[in-house]
């Protein structure tokens, strides 16, 4: 299975989710989304959401001077950010489970069929 085309359905669920806990820039961001398992995801497509979100209204931006170069933009989660989290995780799970459920039911008619 291609995950690449099932995370640009999730990427805006995923970056909310690791905003929840604590603020991050870009690059920070990228990192945190591949600590977190989801190692396919592209550099380009986390500021394209990042920025998307932001002009959404669902993240709010700052920016921190840095001493050994560039200054760095974070991104925050805001209140309307949280509410749509909250939406989208009730979706997500929902979703998982369906198709959890409907893999295994699946999987155990296809044992008890003798196929594989």
């Amino acid at each position: 299975m291609d995950t690449t085309q099932l995370l640009k359905g999730v990427l805006d669920v995923a970056v909310l989710a690791v905003l929840r806990t604590e603020d991050g820039y870009g690059y920070d961001i990228v990192r945190r989304l591949r600590d977190a398992g989801l190692g396919d995801v592209g550099d380009a497509s986390v500021y394209g959401t990042l920025r998307r979100l932001y002009a959404a209204g669902s993240l709010s931006s700052y920016v921190v001077p840095s001493d050994g170069g560039p200054h760095r933009k974070y991104y925050a989660i805001n209140p309307q950010g949280r509410t749509a989290l909250d939406a989208q995780t009730t979706t997500w799970l929902d979703f998982a489970g369906a198709m959890s459920a409907l893999l295994v039911h699946e999987r155990a008619g296809a044992s008890t069929n003798g196929e594989n």
